[in-house]
């Protein structure tokens, strides 16, 4: 059922515009736009979005068609903000203004009480005169999988909760057991590493430590998993210095950056403890 649909207009130069639910048949669109930016983005994250928060999830059409896409996903107190993307010949005329205003209230209405986001360069202007403030800077880093043999790992998923909750202030619990339950989970008593298939490599995380030493063991365990030469990604805190360390002394490079913004109540985020992000830019 539609949440919500309304017929507005963003500005005397746009046609009328409807905004609804996003639908199943709408994420092959969705994955045509984004690729077309160079996103890396799963249509698995798709199915956990509109199984866990479909309400959050918008898309605005003109004449039936959809233009532009908006995904939102909430947690216990707060809600996170990804997928913001606008058909390239209607940028500018207030369409990504105005998906950006009604997920903000949906969150709003579910109990969010701090609002999360990445942002580009040239969304952040956008983020900012809705109220957004820059938290943190976010770094893509780049490189390759070592492969070898792959350790055991113990059951964990308890103190991933505490740790991740340590660092981003939340439960953040359907994100981390999805994540965990379509990669691979590394766990140690004070930090935990999961690996995940996403785009055309895999993805480091969420990755969460409670010191440097237990992040270098886990981090070797996920690049023995990984393989060896496959590509390896993931979206790390620049706060978290000792993250940085490590990925450089393995051969790793930065091939991005974004703005980690919030809104609403300031969050009790410890960057020293969040070593990478559970996905990339779209549910934190």
């Amino acid at each position: 059922m539609t949440l919500l649909r309304n017929t507005v207009r963003s500005s005397p130069e746009m046609p009328a515009v409807e905004i609804e639910q996003f639908r199943p048949a709408d994420v092959d669109g969705f994955l045509l736009m984004a690729a077309a930016e160079g996103w890396i983005c799963d249509r698995w994250e798709f199915d956990f979005l509109l199984r866990t928060f479909p309400a959050g999830c918008l898309v605005a059409r003109t004449g039936g068609e959809p233009v532009a896409f908006i995904t939102s996903v909430k947690y216990d107190r707060s809600g996170w903000i990804g997928n913001l993307i606008v058909r390239e010949e209607l940028r500018g005329r207030g369409l990504g203004t105005l998906l950006m205003e009604r997920v903000l209230s949906v969150l709003a209405d579910a109990g969010a009480r701090t609002v999360w986001l990445t942002a580009s360069t040239a969304g952040e202007p956008v983020y900012g005169r809705l109220g957004f403030a820059a938290v943190d800077t976010v770094k893509r880093w780049c490189g390759t999988g070592k492969g070898g043999a792959v350790p055991p790992s113990k059951d964990g998923f308890a103190d991933m909760l505490r740790l991740d909750r340590a660092g981003w202030g939340d439960v953040r619990e359907t994100l981390l057991s999805a994540a965990a339950a379509r990669g691979k989970a590394f766990h140690r008593s004070d930090g935990f590493i999961v690996v995940q298939p996403t785009g055309d490599g895999l993805q480091l995380g969420p990755w969460g430590c409670g010191d440097r030493e237990t992040a270098a063991r886990l981090l070797e365990a996920a690049l023995a998993q990984a393989g060896r030469n496959n590509r390896v990604f993931l979206d790390v805190p620049v706060r978290n210095v000792a993250a940085a360390a490590l990925l450089q002394g393995r051969g790793f490079a930065i091939r991005g950056s974004s703005t980690l913004m919030c809104l609403g109540e300031k969050p009790r985020y410890a960057a020293e403890l969040v070593y990478a992000l559970a996905s990339m830019g779209s549910m934190g």
